[in-house]
């Protein structure tokens, strides 16, 4: 019956932005759950497509792009490299921790062992997506902040101090992410992953690890 196709079935989570992911599955995995366009890359073949590198530019910046690769060493290749193509402030990032396991349709782990995106569960993912600023299709968005600054990392001893390093080691693994982030790239994490008083109670705890 017209108009009865979705009864029974759990709203989605409907943004405005494009989302990228990196495989035919992290897409499908998606479009269960999300209401937005959802482009892949095809793995590492996005380096070398330059149709597709010409459209998600013209996708960004009609209106915007989330990118959400998986946590692995791969993924952030891929969203380095995306960000140094794409506008830069038409670009939001989405993360998800580094979680152990396998995929049920793999036989094998990855190589570093951890879930992608298509392996973590729908709450992470809508949860992600929205802790990115996505600008979700009522109007609103993540509420903005003064947010976490590079002065606040060298204040609280996690760059330019003796001991830096072994600080954000040790934030990285409070909030599972990948031990090799930059300093820059674990600044952007926090911010979209917490809020400013959430980073502070976070860096008085790993003052007393």
């Amino acid at each position: 019956m017209p108009g009865s196709r979705r009864t029974g079935m759990k709203a989605m989570l409907r943004i405005k932005e494009a989302v990228i992911v990196e495989g035919r599955y992290d897409k499908i995995k998606l479009k269960r759950i999300v209401d937005a366009r959802v482009f892949e890359t095809g793995g590492f073949g996005v380096f070398n497509q330059k149709e597709l590198k010409s459209l998600l530019c013209r996708v960004a910046e009609k209106s915007g792009i989330i990118i959400f690769t998986d946590s692995d060493a791969a993924g952030f290749m891929i969203r380095n490299h995306l960000k140094g193509i794409l506008p830069k402030d038409m670009v939001k990032h989405a993360y998800i921790p580094q979680l152990q396991g396998r995929e049920k349709r793999k036989k094998a782990a990855s190589k570093e062992g951890l879930l992608g995106v298509e392996g973590i569960s729908d709450e992470v993912i809508i949860n992600a997506l929205i802790r990115s600023g996505a600008t979700l299709m009522d109007g609103t968005t993540k509420p903005d902040y003064a947010g976490i600054t590079k002065l606040d990392f060298y204040n609280d001893g996690l760059s330019g101090k003796p001991g830096s390093h072994k600080a954000r080691q040790r934030l990285l693994a409070r909030l599972c992410l990948p031990g090799y982030m930059s300093s820059n790239a674990l600044l952007e994490a926090v911010n979209i992953l917490l809020s400013y008083d959430e980073y502070k109670s976070l860096v008085r705890d790993i003052c007393h690890d």
